[in-house]
C-alpha cells in the first residue's frame, strides 16, 4: 500500500479531496487530509498544530503530490519532501507551469517528476509509475 501526501493551495482544497478519494479507491493511505481541518484554524495554536500534523504525514509518505497552483506553504511541503529524499509529483494542467520561464531549480530534482494533464490523467499516471515500482 502506498502511503501518500497531497500539497496544494487553500483553493484547491476539493481537488486535493478529489485526487485523495481516487487514490485511496485504489488502495492508498492518505496519511493526512488537511482540507479536513481548514475551518478548524482560528488561532496561532491551531496553526501550528496543523503544521505538526503536514510535517509529520510527508514524513510518514512514500510519495508527495504537489497540486498547482501551489502557495508559500505548498512550497515549504515542497522543500520538506525533498529534504526527506520523497518521491514527489508536481501536477499542474498547464505547459507553461514548467516552462523555463516560469519554473524554479528545485523542480528540476531526479526525484521529482513533473505531470501535465487534467486530473484524472495526472492520477492515471502517478497509478501507473507506482505500480510499476512495486
Amino acid at each position: 500500500m502506498k502511503r501518500f501526501y497531497i500539497a496544494s493551495s487553500l483553493k484547491n482544497s476539493e481537488l486535493v479531496n478529489y485526487y485523495s478519494k481516487i487514490l485511496e479507491k485504489n488502495g492508498w493511505k492518505h496519511t493526512y487530509n488537511w482540507t479536513k481541518n481548514i475551518n478548524d484554524v482560528k488561532n496561532m495554536e491551531n496553526l501550528i498544530e496543523n503544521a505538526k500534523l503536514e510535517q509529520n504525514a510527508i514524513i510518514n509518505s512514500d510519495i508527495v503530490i504537489v497540486l498547482f497552483p501551489a502557495g508559500r506553504g505548498t512550497h515549504i511541503e515542497l522543500g520538506m519532501s525533498l529534504a526527506l529524499n520523497k518521491k514527489i509529483y508536481l501536477c499542474s494542467n498547464k505547459k507553461d507551469e514548467f516552462n523555463f520561464e516560469n519554473t524554479v531549480a528545485f523542480y528540476q530534482i531526479p526525484n521529482i517528476i513533473k505531470l501535465v494533464g487534467t486530473p484524472d490523467e495526472n492520477l492515471k499516471e502517478i497509478i501507473k509509475i507506482e505500480s510499476k515500482n512495486n
